[in-house]
């Protein structure tokens, strides 16, 4: 048997929007016209993270005038010990040289060596080369090291 739909009227970014009930996290971003970048939350009451609404094909329940906002997607992550906010899913090997030092250290002879952990599962640990680029996640730790390579 399958759910009846039905139209509720929601609020993103303040603006009301009539949406079917239930609907899926991409139909709410296209009604909503979410930037690139950006996550839809979902507001929710008390001392509590409003919750993130993917933007996928699963099916999202909601509520008469409920309301919804837009904001830029960030990590924190960690690197040299320090924690950083970025707001890219992938850094580069320079990216992420750039947030362990500031000025970065120059010279003929200077390299540079990244490790990380607590990656995604695509990626979950590993040292990342000169060129290449790496998905991140909440959490993952960098350790960028520079040498002399004299």
């Amino acid at each position: 048997m399958s759910e009846k739909q039905h139209e509720v009227r929601i609020h993103i970014d303040q603006n009301p929007y009539q949406s079917p009930n239930p609907t899926t996290g991409e139909a709410l971003y296209k009604l909503g016209d979410v930037p690139l970048h950006h996550e839809l939350y979902r507001e929710v009451t008390g001392n509590k993270e409003d919750e993130v609404i993917p933007n996928n094909g699963d099916k999202v329940h909601l509520k008469e005038d409920e309301h919804f906002h837009t904001g830029p997607r960030e990590f924190t992550i960690i690197v040299n010990a320090r924690k950083k906010t970025v707001a890219k899913k992938k850094l580069t090997f320079d990216e992420i040289v750039h947030l362990a030092f500031n000025p970065v250290p120059t010279g003929p002879n200077i390299m540079f060596t990244i490790t990380y952990r607590h990656g995604p599962p695509a990626n979950p640990e590993g040292s990342l080369m000169e060129g290449k680029s790496v998905r991140i996640k909440d959490g993952m730790i960098f350790d960028v090291t520079p040498t002399d390579k004299s």
